[in-house]
């Protein structure tokens, strides 16, 4: 059952190839990128609302009280902000610091903010899949059928992820060979997560939720700081509109998936 439940991690990882695959496919459709952003935001600020927020509080909620529980959380999400802040220090493509007196540096200006919101996604979504990873091994161990059930719901969401990572690369002139090595190690994220389980064992429910309340405060950066922003300039409003709609759907569906398990 361990290597069963290994093999699953890496399955569901899988997803994520998936949407790099469809974004390559479509690689100067600007609607694609639009849309995909846009989806991605529906399903991270619903992935926050609807299932980390209250699973980072039903972790720690065993372990303190209440009161101490909703300040640790916020802490915890402080940090992670904090976190990803200093490395958005590292990486100085902003693009509200371009002059924007020519269409050329406008263009250049958009693809190295895609390219800034690329890797700081790809900071916050690794640390996301190896914990979900590590989620979906001890799920997987004790059931397998509902380690499938549960796959197929995180798959859902990683499959936008793996899209708008793909399109972000390539719209700031990374090689179509760089953009495939960096969705391989993010399609193998989850797996290291279950790898992590596998070879140390279960983690006890402190330690999980103190990992999770991290990663939602990293989630809540992008979608709110890198995401937001560039939904917020984009021209085709309806185009944005349908994307948050169907990350949003993607979201429930496979929330509703998981209930399935319980």
């Amino acid at each position: 059952m361990n290597i069963l439940a290994l093999i699953l991690t890496f399955l569901v990882g899988s997803f994520i190839f998936i949407g790099y695959v469809y974004g390559i496919k479509f690689k100067d459709n600007k609607k694609l990128t639009d849309f995909s952003i846009s989806m991605a935001f529906g399903v991270i600020i619903s992935l926050i609302i609807l299932e980390l927020i209250p699973e980072t509080y039903e972790l720690l909620r065993s372990q303190f009280e209440i009161s101490r529980t909703i300040l640790l959380i916020i802490v915890l999400i402080l940090i992670g902000i904090v976190l990803l802040k200093i490395l958005d220090l590292f990486i100085p493509h902003h693009e509200h610091e371009a002059h924007h007196n020519h269409n050329h540096n406008v263009n250049k200006c958009h693809n190295e903010h895609l390219h800034h919101i690329a890797i700081v996604s790809m900071i916050g979504i690794t640390f996301h899949n190896i914990i979900e990873g590590a989620s979906l091994y001890l799920v997987t161990k004790s059931s397998l059928s509902s380690g499938l059930l549960l796959c197929i719901g995180i798959g859902l969401h990683n499959i936008p992820m793996g899209l708008v990572i793909s399109r972000t690369l390539i719209n700031s002139n990374y090689s179509n060979k760089k953009t495939f090595y960096i969705n391989i190690f993010l399609t193998l994220s989850t797996f290291i997560g279950g790898l992590i389980m596998f070879i140390f064992g279960s983690v006890d429910k402190l330690t999980e939720g103190l990992l999770l309340g991290v990663t939602l405060g990293m989630l809540i950066y992008i979608s709110i700081f890198e995401l937001m922003h560039q939904i917020y300039h984009m021209k085709n409003k309806i185009v944005s509109k349908i994307g948050i709609s169907i990350g949003v759907i993607l979201l429930i569906m496979s929330i509703l998936i998981e209930n399935i398990v319980d």
